[in-house]
């Protein structure tokens, strides 16, 4: 019962804000004296802060309790086809450290990937520690599909990965057993995110369709993100929508990916030499070029640009139809050019949709860009001690504001 009190009273804050031990009270339903006694053990835990007067209030004041800024973090990681990035967030979703650098994984061994991935979690342990932030996991995103329980990537097609103990591979490289390791699908996690600190924050039907070497999407139905029945699901760049198209990575042929993943648009947009198809480049710096050489008004890329609207209106209106969100968010490298895609997507979506007017569907760009998936892993490793905060055994007084 105290377990889930802690839970209830560090959930409040999460969602209402600093408060009072009055208001505390009055938002959970506990009595005063309750709130009091979890106030005092959550400080303990270095979870929440005891400081400011109250203003304002009438009779005797309280003192605000609020979420502690760096009493922990949670740690995002993602490895994409072209970069590793790395994100942590303290319990107010603030970005603590943020990392990312190109790396061309699909030409590299497995293990070197992961070399690098955990040389990349070591520096973000060092920069934590100066900060006196204790990390409470790590999350792996990775754009395929993942056994979470057992930490393992069952097929990542693009990244030419099968049947990877990512989770157990990068324990043993980080050597700290205090510190759970855990995987999950990029598209789903970029899902959590945008639902929980994104464009559309709070939307309970919502839809993130992620844009990168690959295309995946992370649905999020009645507030909560679909799984499936063994957690693949949201696997809708692999949809056959062209039995005479290319080769996909996955070894099947016209895959929706293979027409609206990176690849499909600097085909589109680039000639053999341009140097914004080498992956070991920048993706971030590639992508202002190419949105550059749009905003200049070069024809090439403003046409390429207007075909991949129209070809992700096509599987965007397989997702409409099939599970009618009230948001579709582009997420990836569809947010960078979402103002050049909107017009030829939104004729597909009336024209294919069923409903009317797309089903009063909402296309907004992501606003997280390419942190989203690594902002989602870092905002599951700290959900997990909103609901138990007996999880952190810390017992000094976290940061006190004055």
């Amino acid at each position: 019962m105290r377990r889930t009190n802690l839970s209830l009273v560090l959930r409040h804050l999460r969602e209402v804000g600093p408060a009072s031990r009055s208001r505390i009270a009055a938002g959970t339903g506990l009595n005063k004296a309750t709130v009091s006694s979890l106030v005092a053990e959550l400080v303990r835990r270095g979870l929440v802060t005891d400081g400011a007067v109250e203003r304002g209030a009438v009779g005797r004041p309280g003192r605000i309790v609020g979420l502690a800024g760096r009493g922990i973090c949670g740690i995002g990681v993602e490895v994409n086809v072209d970069y590793l990035s790395v994100l942590a967030l303290d319990l107010r979703d603030d970005v603590l450290y943020e990392r990312r650098r190109p790396l061309d994984v699909t030409s590299l061994p497995v293990d070197l990937v992961l070399d690098e991935v955990a040389a990349l979690v070591k520096d973000t342990f060092a920069a934590l520690s100066r900060l006196d932030a204790p990390p409470v996991g790590v999350m792996v995103a990775v754009p395929g599909t993942v056994d979470t329980e057992a930490g393992t990537v069952s097929v990542a097609a693009n990244l030419r990965w099968r049947d990877i103990g990512v989770a157990d591979a990068l324990a043993e490289r980080l050597g700290r057993t205090d510190v759970p390791i855990r995987v999950a699908n990029d598209a789903n996690l970029s899902a959590l995110a945008e639902h929980a600190m994104g464009t559309a924050a709070g939307t309970a039907e919502l839809v993130c369709l992620v844009g990168s070497a690959g295309v995946g999407c992370g649905v999020v139905s009645g507030g909560r993100l679909l799984y499936g029945s063994a957690g693949f699901a949201g696997e809708i760049g692999h949809a056959p929508l062209d039995p005479h198209g290319r080769t996909c990575g996955c070894g099947r042929r016209g895959c929706w990916e293979t027409t609206v993943g990176l690849r499909g648009l600097l085909r589109l947009a680039t000639g053999p030499g341009d140097p914004l198809r080498d992956p070991a480049l920048d993706l971030a710096a590639r992508l202002a070029t190419l949105r550059d050489r749009a905003d200049s008004g070069d024809r090439r890329t403003l046409d390429a640009l207007a075909q991949l609207g129209t070809a992700v209106g096509v599987g965007a209106g397989i997702l409409v139809n099939l599970v009618n969100p009230q948001v579709l968010v582009l997420g990836g490298y569809f947010a960078t050019f979402a103002p050049y895609l909107h017009d030829s997507l939104m004729a597909e979506l009336r024209a294919r949709v069923v409903a009317p007017d797309a089903a009063g569907c909402l296309v907004v760009a992501s606003t997280l860009g390419f942190t989203a998936a690594a902002r989602g892993g870092a905002h599951v490793v700290l959900d997990r001690v909103l609901h138990d905060p007996s999880l952190v055994s810390r017992t000094r007084p976290a940061e006190v504001t004055a």
